[in-house]
């Protein structure tokens, strides 16, 4: 009985101890822990401060209090505190988790609102238009749905700005941004959800790169990412980018490229010519140079890649804003939406096709295409029910449940009723960087829909 309860008490106190371990305490008090303790505890109490007086009662009392506190803890490494976006009725995750309908019971914050201008650089007759103004009203719940989609990337990108850090796996980090989007948006087939695979493109790599399934991609501390993701409800598509990096080297670069980017923006409107956008988006762009570890670039655009205008279920539209001087003359209309994205690269300036592909999308016009391979019709009809005309990659038909399915989406290519979008890429040991957001041209007045604080 004696060594029992010796025994008993030794592992009470193993425990104690273990307790203690777990607890962010004052420096007085803190415990060295091992190297493999770090990742489980990490910013679990971050603002957490509180004297603790260390005896077994004690700790054993916050030992419960730890207990509760880890439930809030995300599988996808967030630190589970809360905020509140500008003008919720209710405070929103860490990962974020609360459908936005619930943060705005009300209908969704409008975007930036900028005012067209006349020739003489007066505020349009657009706006006192009694016509124009109601032509908006009809439009509300359309607008409402823009906008949805819009808070929705604004509060994934606010976590995956602070969240993502070096040494992470890109298809972890891609996969915990494109859950979160079916979460705040209550995601369901077609009607609302992700709108396109999550480009996360390093470096030299524009556009077009998401891990495929096993991927073995780990972040590293001098990458520069171009993160752009889309949010969808009835078709109407989001389509915003940004670019993350985690050491200063690359600002400048970063800084041309957001001025470009909204230098673009302010020359959009309606019946403006597209071609007289790319001129002033290269102006911006290329006056800037920039320091990179000691060494001076020139920042380019990538002049083979271009914004585009959005219709319901069409990422490319029809018309394409350029970003280097010349290019189509045809004229932007009222009531159309356009992602205007930029691209700056230390590079040529000029992107091509190269690597694994990843991303893929039906062709939005192709008609009845006779096919004799049973696999490729099969798939053919997963494609059509769970993605339309939207874009896909082999990540998304892993997700539900497809297997073996290269050779029959190889087949589906061949004959013209899939396209294939490999990544794009500069100049290897180049850097580009992007930011992107989606305008509407209201029949009054400008709004980018997805500006936040952040760009």
């Amino acid at each position: 009985m004696g060594g029992k309860k010796e025994e008993e008490e030794e592992d009470k106190e193993d425990e104690v101890k273990e307790k203690i371990e777990n607890l962010n305490l004052n420096d007085n008090h803190r415990e060295k822990k091992e190297d493999g303790d770090d990742e489980d505890n990490d910013n679990d109490n971050d603002n957490e401060e509180e004297e603790v007086k260390i005896n077994a009662s004690d700790a054993a009392a916050a030992g419960k209090k730890k207990k509760k506190k880890k439930k809030k803890k995300s599988s996808s490494g967030g630190n589970g505190v809360k905020y509140t976006p500008a003008g919720a009725a209710k405070e929103q995750t860490a990962p974020p988790t609360v459908p936005v309908t619930e943060l705005f019971p009300n209908g969704f914050p409008e975007g930036e609102i900028q005012e067209y201008q006349d020739n003489n650089g007066k505020t349009s007759w657009r706006l006192d238009s009694e016509e124009k103004r109601e032509l908006e009203r009809l439009e509300l719940d359309m607008y409402d749905n823009a906008r949805q989609c819009a808070e929705v990337h604004r509060e994934v990108r606010k976590y995956i700005q602070e969240w993502v850090k070096p040494g992470m796996k890109m298809i972890d980090v891609c996969e915990t941004l494109e859950n979160s989007v079916r979460k705040l948006l209550n995601a369901k087939g077609l009607e609302c959800g992700v709108a396109f695979p999550t480009g996360c493109s390093q470096n030299h790599i524009a556009a077009h790169w998401t891990p495929n399934g096993g991927d073995e991609t780990i972040i590293d501390v001098n990458d520069v990412i171009k993160f752009d993701f889309g949010t969808q409800i009835n078709g109407r598509i989001i389509d915003c980018a940004f670019t993350k990096t985690f050491v200063p080297d690359y600002d400048e670069l970063l800084l041309a490229v957001k001025e470009a980017t909204d230098e673009g923006i302010k020359q959009s409107g309606i019946d403006v010519r597209l071609c007289d956008i790319g001129e002033a988006i290269q102006e911006v762009m290329e006056s800037h140079s920039v320091d990179i570890r000691g060494k001076q670039f020139e920042v380019k655009c990538c002049r083979n890649l271009n914004g585009h205008s959005i219709a319901p279920y069409q990422i490319h539209a029809g018309k394409s804003v350029p970003i280097v001087k010349g290019g189509e003359a045809t004229k932007m209309e009222e009531g159309e939406f356009y992602a205007i994205e930029t691209f700056g690269s230390t590079g040529e300036g000029y992107v091509r096709e190269a690597g694994e592909c990843s991303h893929y999308m039906k062709n939005f016009d192709v008609g009845h295409v006779p096919l004799r391979l049973p696999t490729a019709k099969k798939l053919l009809n997963t494609i059509q029910r769970e993605f339309g005309t939207l874009a896909f990659c082999r990540r998304y038909l892993d997700r539900i449940g497809e297997t073996r399915y290269l050779g029959a989406l190889k087949n589906l290519v061949s004959n013209g009723i899939i396209a294939e979008y490999p990544p794009l890429v500069d100049k290897t040991g180049s850097y580009v960087a992007q930011y992107e957001h989606t305008i509407l041209l209201r029949p009054t007045r400008k709004e980018v829909l997805t500006r936040g604080d952040d760009y």
